[in-house]
């Protein structure tokens, strides 16, 4: 490749990396109506039910309530995605910001109440997570929708009313926690963020322990507990487990494979006699054997320190 062509391809992936988390978001779907039911959990009489009943509520008030389930997220963030679907239907009139949204994921167990700025007032944070917790999640585990939907709307409606909404309070008192091997809810930019960075280590000391001769197999067992935990944040408990028990068992194949080739051998025996190997590309090194009939004096022989300093670290003891 030219010189000249490097500033054009770097632009390039440049450009690639910025396009590339829009171009795996979810798409947000067409505002069909006041309920838009793209994960088909609601009965026909539920929706149109719910339906009418936002469209009363409208007339009444102004505000603009809109209903949506979507399949899944597909990685991204229930809060991206419900800004971002809110932001696209423009939910509520123009100048008072009076619009509801609530979103509901199934196969992801997630849903979100969104409001617009000027109903923060009426239904706060505080109201919206106890109707989320309280009223939706219980019916949701119970699998059922169409109750859960259903009365998640008309908490919400009397909230906006100014009405006292009955809420259990155990729920808030104990809200519910995420288990930490489902993985925190992260948008896509940082999950590839992250994926670069845990996988791009790991990864390269896999390697580094494929192509070692002798101490390679340290590293095997040195890096089980990192790829059964450090992936999980990426891709979640089944994801982690499949890469697991890949490389639990490609390591072992890909190095009994590599020991059979002359090159390994050739390396192996490098590392016995001068301490250091190429391989693959990788240079490796022994951790003391180079050397080691030519230093064991204490008497001088040329040895000088290296200009080396000292802050201060260290341990005392006594007895």
């Amino acid at each position: 490749m030219s010189r000249r062509c490097l500033p054009v391809v770097l632009l390039g992936l440049v450009w690639l990396a910025l396009r590339l988390p829009a171009a795996l978001a979810l798409e947000v779907p067409y505002l069909t109506g006041r309920v838009t039911d793209e994960a088909e959990i609601l009965s026909p009489e539920t929706r149109r039910a719910i339906s009418a009943r936002l469209q009363a509520h409208e007339a009444a008030t102004s505000h603009q309530v809109a209903v949506l389930t979507v399949p899944s997220l597909d990685g991204e963030g229930i809060e991206e995605f419900a800004l971002r679907v809110f932001d696209a239907w423009q939910l509520g009139r123009k100048g008072e910001d009076n619009g509801v949204l609530l979103v509901v994921a199934p196969r992801d167990r997630r849903m979100r109440i969104e409001v617009g700025y000027g109903l923060e007032g009426r239904l706060t944070d505080l109201e919206a997570g106890r109707i989320v917790r309280g009223i939706m999640a219980p019916r949701f585990k119970a699998e059922d929708f169409n109750g859960g939907i259903s009365q998640g709307v008309e908490a919400i409606l009397a909230q906006l009313a100014g009405g006292d909404v009955a809420l259990p309070e155990a729920a808030e008192a104990s809200p519910r926690r995420e288990s930490f091997f489902q993985g925190p809810e992260l948008p896509i930019v940082e999950r590839l963020l992250f994926g670069a960075f845990i996988f791009g280590i790991i990864g390269l000391f896999t390697v580094i322990g494929v192509l070692t001769p002798g101490a390679g197999w340290f590293l095997y067992f040195f890096l089980i507990p990192f790829w059964a935990m450090f992936p999980i944040v990426v891709v979640g408990t089944n994801g982690a487990l499949t890469l697991l028990v890949t490389y639990l068992l490609a390591f072992p194949l890909a190095k009994v494979w590599l020991s059979r080739r002359p090159c390994y051998h050739r390396a192996r025996q490098e590392l016995l006699t001068k301490g250091r190997a190429t391989i693959g590309g990788f240079t490796v090194t022994s951790g003391g054997r180079a050397g080691a009939g030519a230093g064991s004096s204490s008497g001088g022989g040329g040895f000088s320190g290296g200009g080396g300093r000292s802050g201060g670290g260290g341990a005392s003891g006594s007895w």
